[in-house]
This record gives C-alpha cells, structure tokens and sequence, in this order.
C-alpha cells in the first residue's frame, strides 16, 4: 500500500515569514492540527503543529492588556516557533512505513515530498486508521473469527479450502506476524454474511477442525 494511494493532496501550507496569529487562524478554519511550512518553490522547511503554538503562547495569567497581547502575538514568527528538524516522507514509500514514522516519532502526520524535497501532500494517523478500516472489510458487515496456526509454510491452505467446500466468501486476511521460531500465529478472517443454518455448520466445522480463538460479529457504523 503507497502513501500515494492514501495521503491528502489538497495539503495546506504556509511560510516562515507569516504570524503565530495568521497559522493559528488558518488551523482553526480549515481543522487541522499541523501545518507544513515551505519556501516561496514549495520546499519542506519545517512542521508547525497546534502544540508548538500552545507552547509559544503567553500563559492565560499574563498581566498583559489586549493590545499588548496582540501586538506580541502578530510579532511572533512561524521560523521562531516550527519544528525544523521535519521528518518527511516519499508517495512511493509504503503505508506500513509511514505508520511506523509516526509510531517510533510520536508524530500526528508526516509531510510527503518529491524529489526535490517539495510538499505534494500530508498523511495523517486518520489516514491509517482509514487504510485499516478499508484493507479489513468491517463497514461491509460479515464476520470474523481468529485462527491459531502453525508458522510452517502452507498452514493456511486446508483453512481456504474448508471455507470454500463449505460457501463462506472472504472478505480480508490478516496476520499477527511473529518470528517462525515462535511456531504459531494468529490470523484473522473475515467473511461475508451468511445464512444462519449455514453459517452455525462453518463455525461448528471450523472448531472440530482447527483452534479458533475467537469469532466477533460486529457493527462499525456510528449510531446517532
């Protein structure tokens, strides 16, 4: 999966001349919680995230009046206040990379840039979520049950064919990966909406024939 595929094009930048006042204006506007901060050719120079405008802000005990406060506030700089030392990343990089980057740094997103170092997009930890939710299935319903299984090579097929010889249509395989040392993983199904005679046959079939440590029918849509 590339950040290509996932990431937000229509990215919002801003330059390191322009206010604390004017970022944090356009964050508030436009929801969102960092701004990458280009040159006038769009090069990357740094991240400013809503943190750094907290940080940078005077502490609500100020003795300043309105005026002074806003005069300070539109004196301060972005360059003064970004993070410089950005971690970026390519579109043709993976998904499972960004992840990790933003993982390992703490970080909430990760600017993406071309080769010549030039923002052509943003991927955010939403946008993994989203990659999770889509690669899974669960908004199309179904249901899904854990397998422990052997790490030797071809563990998986007798499962594929028990499903198909008994009508179940998967929808999304995943596996908890572990070192082939450890001798078992857990895989994660999920299959298609079943009729009910049919579908208790799989489970029963299933458990007589493999150890399954879970099955999990669930809704993902928000109720309001």
């Amino acid at each position: 999966m590339l950040v290509a595929n996932w990431m937000t094009t229509d990215v919002i930048t801003i330059t390191p001349e322009r206010s604390m006042m004017k970022a944090s204006k356009l964050m508030k506007d436009k929801g969102i919680s960092r701004l990458p901060v280009v040159d006038a050719e769009g090069r990357i120079l740094g991240i400013l995230s809503d943190r750094d405008i907290k940080d940078a802000s005077p502490s609500k005990a100020t003795t300043l009046d309105m005026h002074e406060l806003y005069y300070l506030l539109s004196e301060i700089k972005i360059q003064d206040i970004m993070t410089k030392k950005v971690v970026t990343i390519r579109d043709t990089e993976t998904v499972e990379k960004a992840a990790v980057l933003m993982l390992e740094g703490n970080f909430g997103g990760l600017p993406v840039v071309d080769e010549q170092n030039k923002v052509v997009g943003i991927i955010t930890d939403t946008d993994i979520f989203k990659v999770l939710v889509e690669i899974s299935g669960i908004y199309e319903g179904g249901a899904q049950f854990c397998l422990r299984l052997s790490t030797a090579p071809g563990s998986l097929r007798p499962v594929l064919a028990f499903l198909k010889d008994n009508g179940a249509r998967i929808m999304s395989i995943m596996t908890h990966n572990v070192p082939e040392s450890e001798g078992f993983k857990n895989v994660y199904i999920r299959i298609r909406d079943m009729d009910k005679p049919d579908f208790k046959r799989l489970q029963q079939g299933l458990a007589e024939n493999f150890e399954v440590l879970y099955w999990a029918i669930d809704s993902a849509h928000t109720v309001l």
